[in-house]
């Protein structure tokens, strides 16, 4: 009889787990960050008893404190194709496509997550991953050392590789080999203090962005940050130079609302490590890069939401441009609440006026209208329970924010901004899936079971 196969949703979640403890292990800050937001969160919930009942209306209260995403930096298509085939093993595909240049970032991106509503309520783990953009670097002649470097190198074990393969020939895995794949998995995100480029390499690319450096240096992409979730972010913010954390300057996304919406972030400074490089009789230097982040999603915004999202954050950031040394964080945040103003702030006009993607759910009530007519009707009526849908994947403006409050105010450079979606689609292999279409899809299946259920209760 053949062995049954260990479902994605469960080598997702055991891989999360391994992640999270492999990277306390390396950053003993994160595990004083997941405690801190463990505590907030606990407080949040226990003032709060409406908001602890409506996250488990609808599913979110349990995975919260599993819940984390990690960032990684890729330097190959190879290597790029390669990751979508590992995290599809582990039921994540690739959605969305970000463009950092256009902040001063040399990479693009996409985030491998769940897609299906059932799997993200079973763990949402998501890896925002980046590849980066040798084309974006001026200079020729380290561009193609920087290729030569990254062609050379491997940054799957063999094995892993044998199981990505047989995972696709049978369609999964079973025990054995889910537990061996997690644990191969694993050696690809490790931490090395030896880089595999000589000190004036080294020194080379830095000076053409710090982050350059950090995906072309080291024998792998090292996980550079793993991101708890919490239910109020300032709180966290306030809290962490008590536990000895420094924290970025401001928090990342839209301001504190009353409806929360999108993505807030906020980190801790990120490390300065020893490294060793290659030849140079072991030469010694420092090197910056990991750090733990925080984050609070709040509802997931449609692209007439997003629009007036995007054009409120450019209008603030005219205005204020935020330090990453936190000189002007105070004017930053007064901006930015002044601003969004301008964004309504109850769930009702968020519905309403089409600016948010909402689940809906019978109340139990009955009438005797149809329950085809309109959504606003049926809620008004009381018939229906709309709940925000939680927004699932990252903000550009944000993703830069973080790395570059990270690399410091001499890692902001300008770049022509050139976004290539097909080019990164080509080197992932696959297209990536709109993130869009995944709200509006899992909005309208839920309207659509919830009439069906009027309809059958009527009857």
């Amino acid at each position: 009889m053949t062995e049954p196969h260990v479902s994605p949703d469960e080598i997702r979640a055991r891989f999360a787990r391994a992640m999270s403890g492999m990277y306390r292990e390396e950053v003993p800050a994160y595990g004083t960050l997941v405690r801190l937001v463990e505590t907030v969160n606990a407080e949040t919930l226990a003032a709060d008893p409406d908001l602890a009942a409506r996250l488990s209306a609808t599913d979110e209260l349990d995975r919260i404190d599993e819940e984390r995403h990690g960032a990684i930096r890729l330097g190959t298509a190879a290597e790029l194709s390669t990751m979508r085939r590992l995290f599809a093993v582990m039921g994540m595909h690739p959605v969305g496509y970000y463009d950092l240049s256009v902040a001063g970032v040399p990479v693009h991106s996409t985030a491998f997550r769940p897609v299906d509503p059932a799997a993200l309520s079973a763990n949402p783990f998501r890896v925002f991953t980046s590849l980066l953009r040798l084309d974006l670097i001026e200079d020729a002649d380290l561009r193609a050392q920087a290729a030569t470097v990254l062609e050379g190198r491997r940054i799957f074990t063999p094995r892993c590789l044998e199981l990505i393969d047989g995972a696709e020939r049978a369609g999964g895995l079973a025990e054995a080999d889910a537990t061996a794949f997690v644990a191969e998995a694993l050696e690809t995100f490790r931490w090395h203090e030896k880089a595999h480029v000589s000190a004036d390499l080294y020194r080379r690319l830095s000076d053409a962005h710090r982050l350059v450096a950090d995906v072309v240096a080291f024998k792998g992409p090292h996980i550079n940050h793993l991101t708890p979730r919490t239910l109020d972010i300032d709180a966290v913010q306030a809290r962490m130079p008590d536990e000895g954390i420094a924290p970025k300057a401001v928090v990342e996304g839209p301001p504190r609302r009353a409806v929360p919406i999108l993505l807030r972030q906020t980190s801790f400074k990120a490390l300065e490590e020893a490294v060793a490089f290659e030849g140079d009789d072991g030469a010694q230097g420092r090197h910056t890069a990991r750090f733990g982040e925080i984050e609070q999603r709040g509802l997931a915004l449609t692209p007439r939401g997003q629009a007036l999202y995007d054009r409120l954050l450019a209008e603030a950031r005219a205005r204020v441009t935020p330090a990453a040394d936190g000189s002007n964080a105070a004017r930053y945040v007064e901006t930015l609440q002044d601003v969004f103003a301008g964004f309504p702030d109850d769930p009702d006009t968020l519905r309403t006026e089409g600016l948010g993607y909402f689940r809906y759910a019978p109340t139990g009530k009955t009438d005797d209208g149809s329950p085809d007519r309109d959504a606003a009707d049926l809620v008004a009526a009381g018939l229906l329970r709309a709940d925000p849908i939680t927004y699932e994947d990252f903000l550009p403006v944000s993703a830069a924010g973080i790395f570059q409050s990270n690399l410091g105010d001499g890692a902001a450079q300008t770049f022509e901004a050139d976004p290539s979606r097909e080019r990164f689609e080509a080197d992932l292999g696959a297209p990536v899936t709109d993130l869009h279409a995944l709200y509006a899809e899992a909005e309208a299946a839920s309207l659509a079971h919830a009439r069906a259920e009027l309809a059958r209760r009527a009857a």
